[in-house]
């Protein structure tokens, strides 16, 4: 199966309105820039957003809040998108706010083929509403449901032509496990070179797990947050 699409805009070609994705990124960092502006332009709506954090205003996610393309957000940190927050203030925006180490997990048990798990995060919070609670041990644990989802959108630092991944620094966060987790998973990348060029030990994400791969272009890389102090200080 040939895995090398084009461009961005061919291979997102059939994600159409009412999809769930998977976004992978952590803060600003290993965000899927061209698959976002794909997708931007394409259009496509009613979409529900499964990633670590909701973007800036005019960067990532941010865009598709911008373009009102997102009806469901799940994440765990929305700070700083001040659409975002007026989407969800106004109700125009469904929101299921995890926690973080919920979230990751969400995700690495559909990659693993796992249905659910137990965990103790969220106990006794608003987190726990409508969900099954047991006891083991004497501890009390909530019951989560791994993620199902339609496509995992990615953006690694070097991918081959077989689809194996590898990730740098933070951005390793939460793109691998994604990786793994969507029906359909398309990654971007910042240099896409020849099977065998990649060091075995050094692939994050094997090449049976990505669908689709494009060599990304114009990354913009932002920073965050820059603290800066005056010289001499």
């Amino acid at each position: 199966m040939r895995k090398v699409f084009s461009s961005a805009e061919a291979a997102i070609h059939d994600i159409e309105d009412g999809s769930v994705l998977m976004l992978g990124g952590f803060g600003l960092c290993g965000i899927p820039e061209n698959s976002i502006t794909a997708l931007v332009k394409k259009g496509v709506k009613d979409l529900t957003c499964i990633s670590n954090n909701a973007g800036v205003d005019d960067f990532g996610i941010g865009l598709m809040l911008q373009g009102r393309q997102v009806k469901k957000m799940i994440s765990s940190y929305v700070g700083e998108n001040a659409e975002f927050e007026r989407q969800l203030l106004s109700g125009e925006l469904e929101v299921e706010l995890i926690p973080q180490g919920t979230l990751a997990e969400r995700c690495r048990a559909a990659g693993a083929g796992i249905p659910a798990f137990y965990t103790p995060a969220g106990v006794g919070t608003e987190v726990a509403e409508g969900k099954e609670v047991r006891v083991f041990n004497g501890k009390t644990y909530l019951m989560e449901y791994a993620f199902d989802a339609d496509f995992a959108i990615v953006k690694a630092w070097k991918g081959d032509t077989h689809g194996n991944l590898i990730f740098k620094d933070t951005a390793r966060n939460f793109n691998p496990m994604m990786a793994m987790a969507g029906r359909i998973t398309i990654a971007e990348v910042e240099e896409l070179v020849e099977p065998g060029v990649l060091t075995p030990n050094d692939i994050h994400v094997p090449g049976v797990y990505v669908h689709r791969i494009v060599q990304g272009i114009d990354y913009e890389k932002r920073i965050e947050q820059r603290t800066v102090r005056k010289k001499g200080e």
